[in-house]
């Protein structure tokens, strides 16, 4: 395998996990801007992160239940 094609599938796989991240961030935005908004005042984006994955955890529940 040449470096080339790793290259591509690593750069692959990031866009990948950065459109999911940003997906997901649109969405909590939408649905909660509350959260969104105190993680931005307050500067702490720790409850910000847990709704993020919160979000990320029910869409791959749903998709499993899905499937």
């Amino acid at each position: 395998m040449s470096f080339v094609r790793i290259g591509m599938s690593i750069a692959g796989v990031v866009g990948l996990l950065a459109g999911t991240v940003a997906a997901a961030t649109i969405w909590l935005l939408l649905t909660d801007p509350v959260t969104v908004a105190d993680a931005v005042s307050e500067q702490d984006v720790t409850p910000f992160v847990r709704q993020l994955a919160d979000v990320l955890y029910q869409a791959i529940l749903q998709l499993a239940r899905y499937l």
